[in-house]
Parts: structure tokens; sequence; C-alpha cells
């Protein structure tokens, strides 16, 4: 059903429509009473005809006005006429984070924010009572001031999921909804919601998981090409952790994630706040984990040999000073004693100094070296006599290690990589000419 501009809803004239989908039709309006422009959602029939539905969708309705949430979009009114069931909801500026996610993945910063108001107005309608029942990048505005939680509480019972032909029957059979608005929608289902069974809070947060992936990744945390594979994907697979993905990604997001993903509810978050709180305070302890700060005075390293040997001269020192810290916090924690004599790698020579040179570097535990020689990176535990080649290292200088010792960061042909030291192939971040060497910090930010 197509409403012209014009027509009158109650008080609300219909000015101009703003999209369609399976839930219905969604129109600018006017409020003439107000004067202020309301968004109207035209539902469909089945509500008019489906005493039990309509029933519940009423008494929702009034709990979900009552919500009082600035990332949760105002519900205002609730109106039939004609044999037209509609609602008048707040009008919200901005665009949907599906649209959002068409460009890619976006930046740590976004994802936490966005992630934190989403679970803490997840968190109020949970404990009024009311579950989301379709949380989907398509349901989440993204406006100046941050998130806006659409249809909530006013979601669609799941769909079980019997049988591959009641998949193709569900498709044949629903032509106001296209297939891949369909595939939209179970990509971000949990378990329990496609066996069709009684949902809980709990299936917002395994679904919040699948958005937190997709905002973070840019992928699909259960990809699939029909909905049957999308569906076995969420009840029997995992999806690659994030860090796999993007490996700057911070451990305890990856975590997060994970444990919001979990196939059984018992083993999720128990409550959106409780997430919210974790996401609060990813963003609190570090504004970006994944990015990275190239800080240069200007100055270039092409310069005079003078400042070239007085540049080595104060790293010396620094590493030097950095070395005794180090031995002063160990002895003064424990009374164990590390001797090693560490020859270069059979036919090969360390290189510590020069344009090409691999100073050899402590990790942050105190516990592993890397060193360059033979122009690859190596890495030698204390622990160990003979020292591990880092493949796909050839001409790596300047090693530095994380603040966690699992990666090493160096500089190849002029650009910034890091590795995971258990031998994944090196990530190109940045270009970084002349660079030599770096410092990791606490909160993933290299300078």
């Amino acid at each position: 059903m197509s409403l012209a501009p014009g027509t009158k809803l109650g008080p609300y004239e219909i000015v101009a429509p703003l999209g369609a989908g399976g839930m219905g039709e969604v129109y600018r309006a006017r409020d003439t009473r107000l004067e202020r422009d309301v968004a109207i959602k035209i539902l469909p029939p089945l509500f008019s005809t489906d005493p039990v539905r309509k029933q519940r969708f009423e008494r929702e309705a009034k709990t979900i006005s009552s919500l009082n949430h600035p990332n949760i979009c105002t519900l205002h009114d609730v109106g039939h006429q004609d044999g037209i069931d509609y609602l008048v909801m707040e009008c919200v500026e901005g665009e949907t984070l599906a649209k959002g996610l068409e460009k890619g993945a976006l930046p740590l910063e976004q994802v936490l924010k966005y992630g934190m108001q989403i679970a803490d107005a997840l968190d109020k309608a949970h404990r009024s009572g009311v579950v989301h029942r379709d949380l989907k990048p398509g349901n989440i505005m993204l406006t100046p001031a941050g998130t806006k939680l659409l249809d909530f509480g006013l979601a669609k019972p799941a769909v079980p999921l019997a049988a591959a032909a009641t998949l193709t029957a569900a498709v044949k059979q629903s032509p106001v909804t296209e297939q891949g608005t369909i595939l939209g929608t179970f990509q971000y289902m949990s378990p329990e919601q496609i066996e069709g069974k009684e949902l809980d809070a709990r299936s917002d947060i395994f679904s919040l998981g699948a958005v937190l992936y997709e905002m973070q990744t840019g992928q699909r945390a259960f990809p699939g090409k029909s909905q049957l594979s999308v569906a076995s994907a969420i009840l029997e697979k995992e999806p690659a952790p994030i860090s796999s993905v993007k490996p700057m990604t911070p451990p305890a997001l990856d975590h997060a994630v994970k444990k919001c993903l979990a196939k059984l509810p018992d083993e999720r978050w128990q409550s959106a706040g409780d997430l919210a709180s974790e996401l609060k305070w990813m963003a609190e302890s570090s504004s970006s984990s994944a990015s990275v700060s190239a800080a240069s005075s200007g100055a270039s390293f092409r310069g005079p040999l003078a400042w070239k040997i007085a540049a080595f001269g104060l790293f010396a020192i620094a590493a030097f000073l950095g070395y005794l810290h180090w031995r002063d916090v160990q002895s003064s924690s424990q009374t164990q004693v590390v001797r090693a004599f560490i020859n270069a790698p059979e036919k090969t020579r360390f290189n510590f100094t020069g344009d090409t040179a691999g100073p050899m570097t402590v990790s942050p535990d105190g516990t592993r070296l890397v060193f360059s020689a033979g122009g690859f990176l190596w890495v030698r535990s204390l622990s160990e006599t003979s020292p591990r080649r880092l493949e796909g290292t050839q001409g790596a200088t300047f090693p530095f290690w994380s603040p966690d010792g699992r990666f090493i960061g160096s500089s190849v042909d002029g650009k910034l990589k890091i590795m995971d030291i258990s031998g994944a192939p090196p990530v190109t971040l940045c270009d970084a000419p002349d660079l030599r060497g770096a410092s990791w910090g606490a909160d993933g930010t290299i300078l």
C-alpha cells in the first residue's frame, strides 16, 4: 500500500516516502497539531487480521512508548484508520549503520562508542521486559549525536527453520520482502531464534555481537549464500577471530564479541549492561587500539653523518637505561638471574648498526630477544639455546615489541609492518620511510 503526499492519517499528513521493507512502509509526515516532523510506519495487514499479534503489538507499544533513552527512537503514537495500522515515531536524521558499513569497517573508536550506546539502550529496554528480536545494522541509525535504535520491541517473531523446503517456501510466499532482506535478518539471528524457541534478552546480545563483529571487521560473522547456509553457520560454526581479520584489534574486544556469540545463552553476557560496561572500559582505556600515529619532527635522517651518529648514540643510551631499569625491576621482584651467551645464527652475522640494522631488543616481559642477522629477523627465548628465524622478514630492520610481547613491528622497504611471533605473515600498516625504531604504547598506538 502506497500513500500519496497529502494523505491524512488522523492528525498526521504524509509528506514523502522514506523506505519500505518486510515490516511495512515508512513515510515522513507532519504532525499538524504539534507542528513537527514525524516518521509513520504503515504496518502489514497481518497485524490487523491476527488478534493475538495485534494484542501483543499494542501491549509492547505501550511499554516502548514509556522508554526514555537517548539511543532509542521514541514512539509517539499508534493509530488505526480505514483498515490501516500505523506507528508514529521520532523522525531521525542520518543514515543506517547498514548504509555506513557499505563503505567498510568502522574505526575502533566508533565501534566502541556505538556498541556502548546500543548495549546501554538494550539494557534499558530489557529491564522493562522488552526484547528487540530484530537487532541488525538496518535497524540502527547513525546520527551526529550517536546511534538510534529503530523498531525497538516491535520486531517480528522468529521464523522456524525446519528444512530447506521451509526456507524455499518462505521466500516464495513473502513477495513484499526481497531475499536479500531475509538473508540480512538471518545473518544476525541467535541460534535459539533460528530454532523458533522462546527468546529472552540474551538473544539480543548475540545479535549485537554479530553487529559489533561486522563494524570492526567489515565482514559478517556468519556469511552464506542461502538462508540454509547462514542458519547452519549460526548453529554450528564459530566465526573467525576478529584479530585474525584485523590484527590490531584489542584482545579485550575480541573476547567481548566472542562471548556475545556463544551458542548457548548461558555462556553469553547475561545482561546488556555488563557488555556496555566492558565496552565503556575499553573506550576509556584506549581511544583507538587499531590506530597508528606517525610522528615526525620534519627533519630527515638523510642529514650529515654527525646527526646519524648522535641519533644512534641517543638510541643506544636509551636502550641501555631501559635495560638497567628492567634489570632492577627483575632483581627486586625475584632472585632468579638469567645469563646467556648469544651467537649469531650459523652462517650469518649480526646487523646491529647502519641503515640496515636490527638492534637486539628485549621483549617487555624480559624473556625473549629479537635481532637482525643475515637479512632476516630472529627471535630467541632466553630459556633456549638457538634462535628462530621469522619467515617473511627479509630486509626487515629496527624491530620493536608490542606491549604484550605477541607482535613485532619493523621497517621493510619503507613500510611499517607488524607480525605475530607465532609465524603469521607480516601485515603492512602504513608508509614509513627512514623508520629507525618505534614505540608501541599500551593503548595500541605506535609512535
